[in-house]
């Protein structure tokens, strides 16, 4: 009885902060359905004559079709650049002994300390004076400009999930695979990280959602629409149509499916992943 109370309490407390939560996505995604003319006179959340045209208008007028796929394109390439990095950094980081090993990880891991606002005068002057800022001619270096940035940004902390991960595997394991023949790669591939896993996939999830979600970096370095991704198309959108509200938060749904479908799929491997390098040994 008195552990289904403190149950219930708590469902009492987090219930409001849920509703809060979900109220702006409702929302949103009940104006998207209306007409410009409805969509601040009927209060409904299903209209009773939905528009789900906005949609088809939105993809095709609003370019989203162009800012979905360079989205899923940058995040893929930062995320395969962030994992694949810090992995094998993290493994160098916890196998390998050398001088200023140890300085070297708690300088890679204060760099996390910085806000990225406060470096975006430097990165912009930096991206400038390589070419990778957007000037309306070629696709590969703004693109380059983009990417490596979030890559370099996430390093410190896939190397800081996944360092203490590789610490808790028995070197024995390591051992045994020296003595068949297999040299540092190779254990590294065929032993670290198969066991590694669950704390790559909290990387990977948590990569996806920054890099899927990233806006300011993309606003200092695109200025054409065919190189932009979805946030940064957003807000291109939203200038076009500032006064159409139901293509506005078609817009907006269509920017944010991806990312909730893929942390509703994986939510648990976030947990599972952060402590399962504790819970080994």
């Amino acid at each position: 009885m008195h552990q289904w109370a403190a149950y219930s309490g708590w469902h009492v407390l987090c219930l409001p902060v849920a509703i809060s939560c979900l109220f702006p996505l409702v929302w949103m995604i009940s104006s998207s359905l209306k007409t410009q003319q409805t969509v601040f006179t009927d209060y409904s959340v299903l209209p009773a004559h939905p528009h789900f045209n906005n949609y088809l208008v939105a993809w095709t007028q609003g370019r989203f079709g162009i800012y979905f796929l360079n989205s899923l394109f940058y995040s893929a390439v930062v995320v395969v650049g962030i994992v694949s990095l810090s992995a094998i950094t993290a493994y160098a980081f916890s196998r390998f002994s050398f001088r200023g090993s140890g300085f070297l990880y708690r300088v890679l891991l204060s760099t996390m300390l910085i806000p990225i606002p406060g470096s975006f005068v430097a990165l912009y002057i930096l991206l400038n004076s390589l070419h990778l800022i957007d000037t309306g001619s070629g696709g590969l270096l703004p693109r380059l400009g983009y990417v490596l940035p979030q890559i370099n940004a996430g390093l410190p902390f896939g190397v800081f999930i996944l360092k203490p991960f590789f610490d808790k595997i028995p070197k024995e394991l390591e051992e045994s695979a020296k003595v068949d023949g297999c040299g540092a790669l190779g254990v590294f591939w065929h032993i670290m990280l198969p066991l590694a896993r669950p704390a790559l996939g909290v990387v990977a999830l948590l990569t996806s959602l920054s890099a899927w979600n990233e806006f300011l970096l993309a606003y200092l370095v695109f200025s054409r629409h065919e190189l932009m991704p979805l946030q940064r198309g957003l807000l291109a959108f939203h200038g076009t149509h500032l006064t159409d509200y139901p293509l506005l938060m078609a817009g907006m749904v269509i920017s944010i499916v991806p990312i909730v479908v893929i942390y509703l799929v994986m939510q648990r491997n976030i947990i599972q992943g952060i402590t399962a390098g504790a819970l080994k040994g």
